[in-house]
């Protein structure tokens, strides 16, 4: 296959975060020989037209998308996917409406803060931005100055970081900056406390998340802030560069707030939409809760870049991770259906749309593993048993004792659920699992599950079903999701999963 490796044009006098393209588009393609494709390479300019015939003219059958800006501007990312969507032309990587979306960051946040993501207050220039996030406007501080389009801590200094400040100040900061910042910056609520970077690729059963960096920042002096300036990325004789290293070696004590922020990452990717591999930025605060500050679509594929790193400490090698990110170009990713993109009623109508599933693929595996871990209600151990759970009924079929429904909506995996005959009774069924994508939750997909599993143990003889659930305040809601199927409690067993942590039977005879 040819492939056409295509980046931003890069003059000889450019930054060390412009010249940083060519070196991923040269790692790019030695996988690409490793993996017996033929490739070659152009730059992207603002004459588009011009890049276009150069494009159809290679005869190339896919795009290697590494254009990050065009004419030096972040703000023009999303033009030339754009160019290949018009040319009906496959390419790696976030979608145009994606690129756009995530690449402005106050219009990012926005959609965040839509679908419920946790990401920090912000304050604008317009006389319409004004304070933003789950917080009143507080000027203690701490505030940073971050540009709207540009990555790659592109104008982040020691200056960026506004200890305290009125919404005046503030504002008149922002615009004596906006120079430094491409243009356009805004004021975000600094997160004291911890920086993590999240990698994911994707694969056949939905994106993988990679192990988590987390940035230290060692022997830093009280007077310098705890950021990734550009600096700390880019001067390598600078201070900073030398002192923030990334580490994935965790203590059990962090394996809450690591499965946390793997769940938000995955929700990331749904709620935008993205595809072929993409990078979540967090700071988590001093008493545990993480923010997201960025969505990076199409992180730096250096050697020596984060995403690479991550891909090592997976086991997963440079040239499988390019493969995998080919073969997704084949694919449009599923449409986004957060609460962004759709209305109450439209959301509602589109899920007329959902199909049930019962016999499950291997790359099942994955997506139900995937999906249990996105609700953020399960340990990383029982996340494991329901991937388990799903290759016994492959490799055994119904001898496995497991029958499944799931919930596919255009290729994506929203919902299922999982049951089972009980041994050594007549006609009694358990109901293992049920989950539900947090994009579909509310919509009344759960009480079709429910409805779809109840049908076909009653065709399958079965008279009663028996389910179970934690007493802990956070299964609430699911209890009584429970009741409102018509399910009651039958029995309750004090202190079966830990202290003060009792196991609720519910009980439901099929009529």
């Amino acid at each position: 296959m040819k492939i056409a490796v295509v980046h931003d044009a890069v003059p000889n006098s450019s930054a060390p975060d412009v010249r940083d393209v060519i070196a991923q588009a040269e790692a790019v393609e030695q996988a690409l020989k490793r993996l017996g494709h033929e490739s070659c390479r152009l730059e992207c300019s603002l004459n588009l037209a011009e890049v276009q015939k150069k494009l159809i003219a290679s005869d190339a059958e896919r795009v290697f998308n590494l254009v990050e800006s065009i004419s030096g501007k972040g703000r023009l990312i999303h033009l030339f996917p754009f160019c290949l969507d018009a040319l009906a032309m496959p390419y790696t990587g976030a979608r145009a409406e994606a690129l756009m979306l995530t690449s402005n960051k106050i219009m990012a946040k926005q959609w965040m803060d839509a679908a419920g993501i946790p990401s920090p207050q912000w304050i604008g220039t317009g006389p319409g931005d004004g304070c933003r996030g789950p917080d009143n406007f507080r000027d203690s501080g701490p505030w940073i100055i971050k540009s709207v389009w540009e990555h790659a801590s592109i104008g982040l200094d020691r200056e960026s970081l506004v200890h305290s400040a009125s919404k005046a100040l503030l504002r008149s900061m922002l615009q004596s900056r906006a120079a430094l910042l491409g243009g356009d910056c805004f004021a975000e609520r600094f997160i004291e406390g911890r920086e993590f970077n999240l990698s994911l690729l994707a694969g056949p059963g939905g994106p993988k998340v990679l192990p988590p960096a987390e940035i230290l920042f060692e022997d830093y002096t009280e007077d310098m802030p705890h950021i990734v300036d550009y600096r700390a990325k880019w001067d390598d004789t600078a201070y900073e560069y030398h002192h923030t290293p990334r580490r994935f070696d965790f203590d059990e004590t962090d394996q809450i707030i690591l499965k946390t922020l793997r769940a938000i990452a995955i929700r990331c990717w749904d709620h935008f939409g993205l595809s072929g591999y993409a990078r979540v930025d967090f700071r988590v605060d001093l008493t545990g809760n993480p923010w997201v500050l960025e969505i990076n679509a199409n992180p730096c594929l250096s050697p020596d870049a984060g995403f690479a790193a991550a891909l090592e400490r997976a086991g997963v090698p440079y040239t499988d991770a390019i493969e995998h990110i080919i073969t997704e170009a084949n694919h449009l990713p599923a449409e986004p259906v957060g609460a962004w993109s759709l209305g109450k009623k439209e959301f509602k109508e589109r899920l007329q749309d959902v199909v049930f599933l019962n016999e499950p693929a291997p790359h099942d595996v994955e997506r139900i593993r995937n999906l249990v871990e996105i609700t953020g209600f399960f340990s990383p151990e029982e996340v494991n048993v329901a991937g388990e759970l799903v290759a016994e009924r492959i490799a055994k079929g119904p001898e496995s004792g497991y029958e499944f429904v799931m919930a596919d909506h255009y290729g994506r995996l929203i919902g299922y659920t999982c049951f089972g005959p009980i041994p050594c009774t007549s006609s009694s069924y358990d109901l293992y699992w049920i989950a539900v994508h947090p994009d579909f939750q509310g919509q009344g997909l759960g009480g079709r599950l429910i409805t779809e599993a109840e049908s076909r143990i009653k065709a399958s003889g079965g008279t009663q079903i028996y389910l179970d659930t934690s007493q802990r305040i956070q299964y609430k809601s699911t209890r009584h999701f429970y009741e409102s199927c018509g399910y009651r409690l039958e029995a309750v067993l004090k202190d079966f999963y830990a202290a003060g942590d009792g196991k609720a039977i519910y009980f439901k005879w099929l009529v």
